[in-house]
């Protein structure tokens, strides 16, 4: 297994300085977002288009040892807004073609959110079963929009000879293990999952335990922790509105690992997701408003290193 890092939170610098402070931390695998949210200055789009352009970052890379774990193009495809869908979907469709160009195996993704009709101006995540009409509109969503979209999609990736990992979200279609599967039965098994644990923290769902519902659909995997705050949850619940910066008022916010569990909890989160067929990258991605993106990428690294199973399991003379 590798550690990696969603260069995300070092969009301030340059590619070349982004890499040799990665090397400083012991880290030769990144992953690059091509824009949607975040965009990311080091991986653009253009590269479809300049080929000289595309041979130099090639060399960028691997003059320096590093390898692309995934490109990442995170944005809502199924917004009701016709012309906001179409660009987020034109940038997933380019970020594949450019992922098959460089021989990288993912792209992450969401899955999006419809609105509730044609007319619709924003998205409408339902989230429970009552009034009979919220049913109703999720049957609509996932019949009309959700299915339609994913099943091209994910035969154009499959024609370009990527996988697509979904990374399951609240506020998106897919955001549980079991929305995922229900996704994932739709489009097929070149869609699977970008799992980020911090996700099913906060919202009830063990990350380990989830893996063994998850098994192979794990394309790809984010290093990101999340801290609850027991004071605060009787009051809000975990659907919590308020801006991440207001970390003394939230239920929880989200950390860099290590921040909201020790290292026994990340050890049996990488033992499992081994035991399971997993043995490709941790892709540290740093959202901790309680820590500088320097401080927080610098521990994170520091954290894993420790802990991360980097050799393949010998044979054991008693097998």
């Amino acid at each position: 297994m590798k550690i990696g890092v969603f260069t995300a939170l070092l969009s301030q610098l340059p590619l070349v300085q982004v890499l040799e402070k990665l090397q400083s931390l012991g880290i030769h695998t990144v992953e690059l977002g091509t824009g949607n949210y975040p965009g990311d200055p080091h991986c653009p789009l253009s590269l479809l288009t300049d080929r000289n352009a595309l041979r130099e970052f090639k060399l960028k890379l691997e003059d320096r040892g590093f390898s692309i774990s995934a490109l990442s193009s995170h944005g809502n495809p199924l917004h009701p807004n016709p012309a906001i869908a179409k660009a987020y979907q034109d940038t997933s469709r380019k970020t594949v073609r450019l992922a098959e160009r460089l021989g990288v195996p993912v792209v992450n993704d969401f899955s999006g959110c419809p609105g509730d009709s044609n007319r619709a101006k924003y998205p409408n995540w339902i989230t429970c079963p009552w009034p009979p009409e919220y049913l109703e509109l999720l049957e609509w969503q996932w019949e009309k929009k959700v299915a339609p979209y994913w099943t091209r999609h994910a035969q154009f990736a499959k024609d370009h000879g990527v996988k697509i990992a979904i990374e399951m979200h609240p506020g998106f279609v897919a955001y549980s293990p079991e929305t995922l599967l229900k996704l994932r039965a739709i489009a097929g098994p070149v869609l699977g999952c970008n799992y980020d644990p911090s996700h099913m923290f906060w919202q009830g769902i063990d990350p380990i335990h989830a893996i063994r519902i998850l098994g192979d659909s794990i394309f790809h995997v984010h290093a990101k922790d999340t801290q609850l705050y027991p004071a605060n949850l009787p009051r809000t619940g975990v659907l919590d509105t308020k801006k991440y910066t207001d970390e003394r008022n939230r239920s929880w916010i989200f950390r860099t690992v290590g921040y909201g569990h020790g290292q026994g909890w990340w050890k049996e989160f990488i033992s499992t997701l081994r035991m399971y067929g997993y043995d490709y990258v941790l892709s540290i991605e740093h959202e901790d408003s309680l820590l500088s993106p320097e401080e927080g990428l610098t521990k994170a690294a520091a954290f894993l290193n420790e802990i991360v199973i980097k050799d393949p399991p010998a044979k054991a003379w008693w097998v």
